[in-house]
């Protein structure tokens, strides 16, 4: 592994996170080979953290960053133009490539805890116009309490999570974790698939689970209609707002599913989650009622904020690609490239979330660009 020898004589292992992509295969035939792999995904990663949007972005840092990049790597060719960087990514195999993404996070965060959000997100122009290529969909698993990613998985279209959401589970370690899920993987073997990892889940119930939806449904307004008074639960209610915007919500938990395993026998089912929310905005009021299920025995006062969490992968992962990584805008198209060129994004996204610093991610993406000593900092173990 490179070192480098600071201006204050400290001595960094800088490139650690290449040693869990040192088994990614490299489709290259090796006579052949003039910019060796580990330093494509060393430029790469070192190019985006610092801004790089595209690969003619990671090929003109690569120009400008020559010296920089030598004290870590030979670089004895120089650095790959951008076509050569675009042919590499579209053909190393996605697969592989995200579950070295994987091994690294568990050796960079360990096991992670509290409330794992897992959902889909469109790289909107990863695909070719008029319907020959249809732009990549990644399901990404995301640790809200550390804001990290923790894996992700290709998907040809949104239906496929169905199929996805089991693959990105089987790659991550979760025990003890909770799994939150929309309703598209409110799944009988998803959540099986959760438990038996030996992790609980809360999962979005809605009209894809077709009587299962309607009979909590029906159970949750009877029961409310009466005070509850037949059934167990716990109430919780909590009152927020910000940008102008009131909201109540009140979070109820039935714990009673004796009824609903028999006619449904859900696995692992412990509890109902109802949550009622009511905004006020501009003086006009909103109503809405959600459903979840739970195999967590808790009340309801712990379980709202689990179910809040979810939404931590929206605000502080798709999100910050869509308009810190500008996401949305990048028209990588080819075979493999959009699912490795977001892999190295969600890498860049974690080694600046994890940085000691204050600024907000938007402006460590400047100073990294400006500052050769932070960027080093940002990948060094």
């Amino acid at each position: 592994m490179g070192e480098l020898v600071t201006d204050c004589g400290a001595v960094l292992e800088a490139t650690v996170f290449l040693h869990h992509f040192s088994e990614l295969p490299d489709p290259r035939q090796a006579v052949k080979v003039v910019y060796p792999l580990d330093e494509v995904l060393l430029l790469s990663l070192l190019a985006v953290l610092a801004g790089a949007e595209a690969f003619t972005d990671i090929a003109r840092f690569g120009d400008k960053k020559l010296e920089l990049l030598r004290r870590f790597r030979p670089f004895r060719d120089g650095t790959p133009p951008h076509d050569r960087i675009g042919d590499i990514f579209a053909a190393l195999d996605a697969e592989h490539f995200q579950r070295c993404f994987v091994a690294w996070v568990a050796a960079l965060t360990g096991m992670p805890a509290g409330v794992i959000a897992i959902d889909g997100k469109t790289v909107r122009r990863s695909g070719h116009k008029r319907g020959v290529k249809a732009p990549i969909h990644m399901v990404s698993a995301f640790a809200a309490r550390q804001r990290l990613v923790l894996g992700q998985v290709k998907v040809a279209e949104k239906s496929n999570e169905i199929i996805a959401i089991p693959k990105l589970l089987n790659m991550l370690a979760i025990e003890g974790a909770i799994v939150t899920i929309d309703a598209i993987g409110c799944q009988r073997d998803i959540a099986q698939k959760i438990l038996d990892k030996k992790a609980d889940y809360v999962l979005a119930l809605k009209g894809n689970q077709g009587s299962l939806r309607e009979d909590v449904e029906l159970f949750a307004t009877e029961q409310k209609a009466k005070g509850f008074v037949d059934t167990e639960i716990s109430r919780d209610t909590t009152i927020g707002g910000d940008h102008g915007r009131i909201e109540t919500r009140t979070t109820t938990v039935i714990h009673d599913v004796k009824w609903l395993q028999k006619r449904h026998d859900w696995p692992g089912l412990k509890g109902v989650v109802m949550v009622e929310s009511s905004r006020e905005i501009s003086g006009k009021i909103e109503h809405e009622t959600r459903f979840y299920l739970t195999s967590l025995v808790m009340v309801a006062a712990l379980l709202g904020p689990v179910v809040r969490s979810h939404w931590a992968i929206e605000n502080s992962l798709h999100w910050v690609m869509d308009m810190i990584f500008r996401d949305d805008e990048c028209r990588v198209r080819t075979d493999h490239a959009p699912a490795n060129f977001t892999t190295v994004k969600h890498m860049a996204h974690n080694l600046l979330r994890t940085a000691s610093t204050k600024d907000s991610l938007r402006l460590r993406r400047k100073v990294a660009a400006w500052d050769d000593d932070f960027l080093v900092s940002l990948i060094a173990a």
